[in-house]
């Protein structure tokens, strides 16, 4: 019984971990239409260590929108 306790102690973060992380990136590569990475993102489980690889180095980054300056008349 102590046993099975420890392993859901233990199963449950992980779980939780491992779905926040694989959300974010799943719904970044998505955005990004990056197919590839949202199929092996999908597929793969590999406690949130693939998403935040994906997160960190592989995502398109977003320019940022230059601003205009107003002209006064």
């Amino acid at each position: 019984m102590i046993e099975n306790t420890f392993l859901w102690a233990l199963l449950v973060p992980l779980i939780i971990w491992e779905m926040i992380w694989k959300g974010i990136a799943l719904w970044k590569s998505g955005r990004n239409n990056q197919l590839g990475w949202f199929v092996v993102i999908f597929i793969l489980n590999t406690v949130g260590i693939l998403p935040i690889i994906y997160l960190l180095g592989f995502q398109e980054k977003i320019k940022p929108a230059v601003k205009r300056k107003k002209r006064r008349r």
